[in-house]
This record gives C-alpha cells, sequence and structure tokens, in this order.
C-alpha cells in the first residue's frame, strides 16, 4: 500500500485569494500516477486556495467566545467545506480521465476530532474500497470537533496521512510538495538554502524555516511532525516536488534519492 498526498500548493494556485484549480499540473499528476505501477493506493490532497483562504477568514478552528462568533464560524465551516468538496470533485474526475478508480471519501462524514486532533474515524470504508481495486481520495476538510470551546477544526491532509499510516500500515508515504524537499532554510527566499537528504527527529528541524506561504494547517514543519511520527513506527516516507515531471511516477515506483526521506533514527 502507498499513501500519496498531493499539496494544495501544487494542484490549486495556492497564492490565490480565490478557488483557482492548477489544471496543467493535475492533469500531469494524474497521468503520472496511471503509468505508475502499485497494487494498493490512497490519495489526500490538500486544500490550497480552495480552504485556506476561507478558513483563515472565519478563525475556523479558534476559540469562541460569543454566539455571534459562533454564527459566523457555522457559516465559514459551511463556505470551507463546500469549496474543498468541490475540489475533490475536479481531483477526482481527473484522476478518473486517465483511468484510475478514484472514489471520494468525504472526511467530515466520518471523522471527529478532539482538541483539533483526530479522536475517532472509521476506516472500513476505505479498506473495503481498497479490496475491491478502488483508490479511495480523501481531502483536508472542515470537521465537527468534541472540543466545546472550538467545537469546528481544520482537519489537514497532513494529520489525514498520519492517521491513515498508524492504521494500515502502509509500505511508503509519498508527499508532493511545490518545493524539493526539506530545506535548511527557505529555499523561495535564500539562495543559498540547501536540501536536507534525510530528516531522522524534530532536532533536525531546528534549523529549518517554512515555506513562507500561509498554511493554517501547520506548514512544513507541521507535515514533518506528522511524518516523523510515522517514522517512530517503523514507515518511511518522502517529500518531494510534485512540480516537476515524472518525480511522483518515479517515486511511486519505487526509486529512491528523490527528495527528502524521513524515516527513523533505528533504521
Amino acid at each position: 500500500m502507498i499513501i500519496l498526498k498531493l499539496g494544495g500548493s501544487v494542484i490549486t494556485r495556492k497564492d490565490s485569494a480565490t478557488p483557482l484549480l492548477d489544471h496543467e499540473n493535475l492533469s500531469r499528476i494524474a497521468k503520472e500516477i496511471s503509468d505508475s505501477s502499485y497494487d494498493e493506493l490512497i490519495i489526500v490532497h490538500g486544500a490550497g486556495s480552495f480552504g485556506h483562504p476561507y478558513a483563515k477568514e472565519y478563525s475556523i478552528g479558534e476559540k469562541i467566545e460569543t454566539e455571534e462568533e459562533l454564527q459566523k464560524k457555522k457559516l465559514g465551516f459551511c463556505i470551507t467545506q463546500n469549496s474543498v468538496k468541490n475540489l475533490n470533485s475536479l481531483v477526482c474526475e481527473n484522476l478518473r480521465e486517465h483511468g484510475i478508480l478514484a472514489v471520494s471519501i468525504q472526511p467530515s462524514s466520518f471523522v471527529v476530532t478532539k482538541n483539533k486532533r483526530i479522536y475517532h474515524a472509521n476506516l472500513d470504508l476505505i479498506k473495503k474500497y481498497l479490496d475491491l481495486g478502488f483508490v479511495p481520495v480523501l481531502y483536508g476538510d472542515t470537521v465537527l470537533d468534541l472540543d466545546e470551546s472550538i467545537k469546528m477544526a481544520i482537519l489537514s491532509g497532513d494529520q489525514i496521512i498520519n492517521y491513515l499510516g498508524e492504521k494500515l500500515k502502509p509500505n511508503r508515504v509519498i508527499l508532493g510538495s511545490d518545493v524539493d524537499g526539506i530545506y535548511d532554510k527557505n529555499p523561495k527566499k535564500y539562495p543559498d538554502a540547501e536540501l536536507v537528504q534525510v530528516v531522522t527527529s524534530s532536532e533536525d528541524l531546528e534549523s529549518t524555516e517554512g515555506t513562507g506561504t500561509v498554511d493554517v494547517t501547520g506548514g512544513m514543519g507541521g507535515k514533518l511532525k506528522e511524518l516523523l511520527s510515522l517514522a517512530e513506527i517503523g514507515i518511511e516516507s518522502q517529500i518531494l516536488n510534485a512540480g516537476h515531471d515524472n518525480l511522483v511516477k518515479k517515486a511511486i515506483n519505487g526509486e529512491k534519492g528523490i527528495g527528502t526521506l524521513i524515516k527513523s533514527k533505528k533504521k
């Protein structure tokens, strides 16, 4: 089993103030997946410009102080949920056009968080789809939270990957971002930034900086922490630039030395 994460910065124009799909990248990546070899595949994609601007505007996941704030957040919850669902439909449509049996699975329909972390999620349906040869496609979503002070939260694609990894024990996790991997500092700001080939612990993160893009789900640091948690239970992952031709295909086919490898120190 392979879990593939497609970052919102790759499949959407994340710097756009309104939802805007990156048709070229999405179509190319869909073809690369179609041309790859795998037994079981789960795809998780980020929200990008279809989710983050709304989540930020309505402060979803922040503490609710008044009834007025609650009503505003409820509206924002609906708007954000609908927008990311639309993105998921576009992703699945592109995948199916390239012969991939993509089925949409809406996280907010089966996931509940507590203090912004997944508290309960029934994965039986995902397992059944995999058994039948489908490719489940999940995504970052707005979900209900059991913490009464927030009631609603943003569930990131990265946290979904962490949860699926822990429960389903995939062979590999691949995270397609808009940068070549993890750098010692922001490569979009510093020309002398150097790629970190291997990350094995949180200490390796102390000298790294985020990607520079506003991301309410935690940025690159948040992604790394989720993947390091998987590394501790023996699941390796890699972060690569899905914006470059054929890297997703090569990674799915098992080619090594692409991007940054996240693994346990024990290996």
